[in-house]
């Protein structure tokens, strides 16, 4: 049978999470803290409109604002958490950004995940590190072909070339630090383009086509035809949930690193998610800026997940098509006054009982998949 989110392992069980003020964090926030974990976050402040903030987010976790660029708060952080999962999600996120920002970029996701993994080391409980890097840490040739764990780090522009740095970190702080008898597992994740309600971040895609759609304009769109990755963020995380319980369980085959992203049929290009969000909304449509920066970004990026499939029986859950109608529904529930976080603990409850009845397929034994 495949592996399933086990609530019971993590009840009471200490959680130190950086970068919890973001998107992907606040969701992991709540799907923690939901099955009981004590958690602590380690983050810069949250923006003013974010699901932090939304979903009230700080009274349910040990707050604590600092700059992982700064060796002695991440020290002071993990001193007072005494974890013993941690996951490092704390980054400069946004490939646009990284242009204007190239030196803010590599300090924060490079040498912020070094002072992570620094103060990790002192941690006498710490049982499982997972670090959350980027489909984009691959050195991308703009083929056709999904990219596979072992294909070559890389980046054009600083945002990719800082995650595939720190990927590189990553693997040297494993085979150096964390590789010894009873010394805590280390794993880095890469996941796709991660979607889903109460992302409110600059030039990305759903947030500009919801800050649009809620203004009651018709989105711009500035590359209809790149193809990513697009998967809800609880989908993402539920592969991260599955690497930590297999690392704190003591598997060293989990101490590696995994990729989570759609469905091999469902990686979309851009001008699909416009006119489907657009549609489910009950907009007119979209249309294309006059002018845009000339600014490289990836055209094609796929993921090829075969290795969470096998080894973990991790599963995509919901198709794109059902993420997309989450989204809308998400952000026109919360646009009319409902609660935040009670919206999003709806969808993770209907997420997590669909999950269940759908990781039913068996895995691959772990020798057969590893030779």
């Amino acid at each position: 049978m495949a592996h399933q989110h086990d609530p019971a392992f993590w009840a009471g069980r200490r959680v130190l999470l950086t970068g919890h003020t973001g998107f992907k964090g606040s969701w992991l926030c709540l799907w923690l803290t939901q099955m009981g974990a004590k958690v602590t976050g380690l983050s810069l402040p949250a923006e003013e409109t974010s699901l932090f903030r939304q979903a009230r987010i700080d009274a349910l976790v040990d707050h604590i604002e600092g700059d992982i660029r700064d060796l002695p708060t991440c020290v002071a952080a993990v001193e007072r958490s005494d974890p013993e999962v941690v996951f490092h999600m704390a980054a400069q996120p946004l490939v646009r950004l990284s242009y204007d920002t190239p030196v803010e970029t590599f300090a924060t996701n490079v040498q912020g995940t070094v002072h992570v993994l620094e103060a990790c080391r002192r941690a006498k409980a710490l049982r499982a590190i997972v670090c959350i890097t980027s489909d984009k840490a691959y050195e991308n040739r703009e083929w056709l072909w999904p990219y596979r764990e072992n294909d070559p780090m890389g980046g054009h522009d600083p945002y990719s070339a800082s995650k595939g740095a720190a990927e590189i970190v990553i693997s040297a702080y494993r085979r150096s630090f964390f590789s010894a008898e009873g010394a805590a597992g280390l794993a880095s994740v890469r996941a796709g383009n991660v979607i889903g309600g109460g992302d409110w971040a600059q030039d990305r895609l759903i947030p500009d086509i919801v800050r649009a759609l809620i203004a009651g304009a018709r989105p711009l769109i500035r590359n209809p035809h790149a193809i990513r990755p697009w998967q809800h963020v609880l989908e993402a995380l539920g592969g991260y949930l599955m690497i930590a319980e297999a690392l704190a369980s003591g598997k060293s085959w989990a101490a590696e690193g995994w990729n989570f992203g759609p469905a091999d049929d469902d990686t979309r290009p851009v001008d699909w998610i416009a006119d489907r969000m657009t549609a489910a909304w009950g907009a007119s449509g979209w249309d294309r800026p006059e002018t845009a920066a000339n600014l490289h970004e990836a055209h094609n990026l796929r993921l090829d997940c075969a290795k969470a499939r096998s080894v973990l029986g991790w599963r995509p859950t919901w198709r794109l098509d059902e993420a997309l109608q989450r989204i809308v529904s998400w952000h026109q529930t919360v646009d009319r006054g409902d609660c935040a976080r009670a919206t999003s603990l709806g969808q993770l409850t209907e997420y997590r009982e669909k999950f269940q009845q759908f990781q039913s397929g068996p895995t691959i034994p772990i020798r057969q998949c590893m030779t």
